[in-house]
């Protein structure tokens, strides 16, 4: 039992972040960067508040979304079991 519950903890250790990017346009031509968190509950399953990325440049024709789970948004996750999993979006105009 005790080796299955060692195992157990190194596999949520041991978990990786992912990201992805989308290229609006021409991608981001400049640095400016705006970033909000989105809000997931149940292991991200059901969005409470998703950031929209549209709004976020603000009116801009060409930007780069680049969305992920950092290692903030991995520990919160973490700590809440899953319960609550939140994500970053930043948009680069």
């Amino acid at each position: 039992m005790k080796t299955i519950a060692i195992l157990f903890a190194l596999s949520m250790l041991l978990s990786s972040c992912y990201s992805y990017t989308s290229v609006v346009g021409e991608g981001a031509k400049g640095n400016s960067q705006i970033t909000k968190w989105n809000h997931y509950v149940v292991y991200g399953l059901a969005p409470v508040g998703v950031s929209d990325s549209k709004q976020m440049a603000n009116g801009a024709e060409n930007y780069t979304v680049h969305t992920r789970q950092s290692f903030v948004n991995g520990l919160v996750s973490g700590l809440t079991f899953g319960l609550y999993t939140p994500t970053t979006t930043t948009v680069t105009k």
